[in-house]
């Protein structure tokens, strides 16, 4: 009876999460930037926007992997690790905290390709659009992101963790790049 018991048992589920995991241990956290950031609801496409992984296979076929999940739909993973890289990372600070900021940076975030490759690398790729409180002021750039992965599935999520934060970086970046009045210029990734 135990043993045809045991047979039905469904492989356990792993969950995993885009948030940064090594922000309290960087060098030289940076000090409030004063940038007031609002990010914008982060599009995605809607056939990885679901807690389990869709990844693609060696053959270039999909599979959506029920064991492998995220720990909430990815759009939100997204929007989470991206302003926690933001606030934490970069020095930002929520629009949501501020009574009635008067000037605020809005980013839109359009990720068009968030691939898995099971022991080969995570990418990502899209656009960012940064609005100063001026409408004149906006910056968009183009992006592809890359991370090796070799190895197991925890290996694949800590790729798309680094990746995500490159992405939460360059976007502080070009965040502080405009509150200073520089010109802005999008961050050396790979080619879109």
């Amino acid at each position: 009876m135990l043993a045809l018991a045991a047979c039905g048992t469904p492989p356990p589920t792993h969950f995993h999460s885009l948030m940064p995991t090594d922000i309290a241990a960087r060098p030289g956290a940076p000090a409030a930037s004063g940038v007031v950031v609002r990010l914008e609801p982060i599009r995605v496409p809607a056939q990885v926007d679901q807690p389990q992984w869709l990844v693609q296979l060696s053959d270039d076929s999909m599979a959506v992997l029920e064991q492998e999940r995220w720990a909430s739909p990815l759009r939100d993973e997204l929007q989470q690790a991206l302003m926690e890289e933001l606030i934490v990372g970069q020095g930002a600070i929520d629009a949501r905290t501020q009574p009635a900021p008067t000037a605020v940076a809005r980013v839109a975030i359009d990720v068009r390709r968030f691939d898995s490759l099971p022991g080969r690398e995570a990418r990502i790729q899209g656009s960012w659009t940064i609005t100063g409180s001026d409408a004149r002021n906006a910056s968009r750039c183009e992006w592809l992101i890359r991370e090796a992965a070799p190895g197991s599935f925890t290996a694949l999520a800590a790729a798309h963790r680094r990746a995500v934060s490159r992405l939460g970086a360059a976007i502080g970046q070009a965040l502080g790049r405009m509150r200073r009045g520089d010109a802005a210029s999008c961050p050396a990734f790979d080619s879109p």
